[in-house]
């Protein structure tokens, strides 16, 4: 089969697309025919790679996967060949006192499709069939893909982490990715007042066509913090979600309220920041931290997109073939919503 792949870890350079041997199912797990893989920044920083992360090569990310089911593996039932379906991006490798309370990803042995294990940006990938969902008449598989992971993430750092609740604010820092893109819709049908930054004046448009109640240009509006704090009748708001790290972080603690939360779910800038604590204690703000979700959360997001509650932002659909050009789009930042790529 074809992959996009690497064989070391490095630039874009590094990226393939390449012969590599077809996978086969093991117990309990099911082949499927990749018709629609997304991609994420999570692909990009396991390309680069980082200390103590082993993989073997060559490797492929992808962890949004729509397809059909081309083969079953020893023990599945309930499941059929042709059955479209997309795959749960959080796989479950050993249990413990985290998944048996039903907080999966925090697990030490949950790992990421496409991160730890070969993903979907290839004609075929294996996963366990306790991860399938079926997809539903009506939806094509780019719109199946486009949300999966962004869903997921944007759903448990939200509702289940930041616990927002209506009436509340709320700031999505960088309202132009996969995750914030979600995350704009889910603060809405969670009765929030949505604020956003982003980039373009293009984007502040799709960023309210979301449902976003403001939306600034944070590169004509450096220091948005401000703007926030006197929109706000000089508060703050309840929520901040910051996935930009260190170019960010400072401005999110002054734009947050006292007693606030900023849930913090991703680090494009750089993970290394420097704070000034006393904004933390004297402004009694909670940081917190979140990535991907239980599989719970994740049937969760799946069954309010089936039900027309949550839209698929696509940005672009482009071949696998193509792949790294895709990549080259969306580490310039040029998309809003998902980039999605057919085999």
């Amino acid at each position: 089969m074809k992959a996009l792949c690497f064989y070391e870890h490095g630039e874009l350079d590094v990226l393939q697309y390449t012969d590599v041997p077809d996978p086969e199912p093991g117990r309990g797990e099911v082949l499927v025919r990749v018709q629609a893989c997304t991609l994420n920044h999570l692909d990009i920083w396991v390309r680069l790679g980082w200390p103590g992360l082993k993989l073997e090569m060559p490797h492929w990310t992808g962890a949004d996967v729509a397809g059909e089911i081309a083969g079953l593996g020893e023990g599945v039932t309930g499941w059929e060949m042709g059955q479209q379906v997309v795959v749960d991006p959080g796989l479950s490798t050993s249990e413990d006192e985290f998944t048996r309370r039903g907080e999966d990803s925090v697990s030490r042995g949950y790992v990421v499709l496409g991160e730890h294990v070969r993903g979907g940006q290839a004609e075929y990938v294996t996963v366990p069939a306790a991860n399938l969902a079926a997809i539903p008449e009506g939806w094509d598989f780019v719109q199946a893909a486009a949300p999966l992971l962004v869903s997921l993430t944007a759903w448990r750092m939200l509702i289940q982490r930041a616990k927002l609740r209506a009436g509340e604010s709320v700031l999505i820092v960088g309202a132009g990715g996969g995750v914030n893109s979600m995350a704009i819709q889910i603060a809405k049908l969670a009765g929030a007042t949505v604020y956003a930054l982003t980039s373009s004046e293009e984007k502040i448009g799709k960023a309210c066509d979301l449902g976003a109640d403001v939306v600034l240009n944070y590169r004509e509006n450096p220091n948005w913090s401000k703007i926030i704090y006197k929109m706000t009748g000089r508060r703050g708001v309840d929520v901040v979600v910051d996935n930009v790290g260190r170019a960010t972080l400072t401005q999110s603690m002054r734009a947050v309220a006292r007693g606030g939360r900023i849930v913090i779910v991703g680090n494009t800038s750089g993970p290394q920041v420097e704070i000034d604590t006393r904004l933390i204690f004297g402004k009694q703000i909670s940081i917190i931290g979140s990535t991907m979700g239980s599989h719970q959360d994740f049937h969760d997001v799946v069954k309010l997109l089936w039900g027309g509650k949550l839209t698929p932002v696509v940005d672009r659909v482009m071949p696998l073939s193509k792949g790294k050009v895709a990549f080259e789009i969306l580490e310039r930042g040029e998309q809003f919503g998902k980039i999605v790529l057919v085999p």
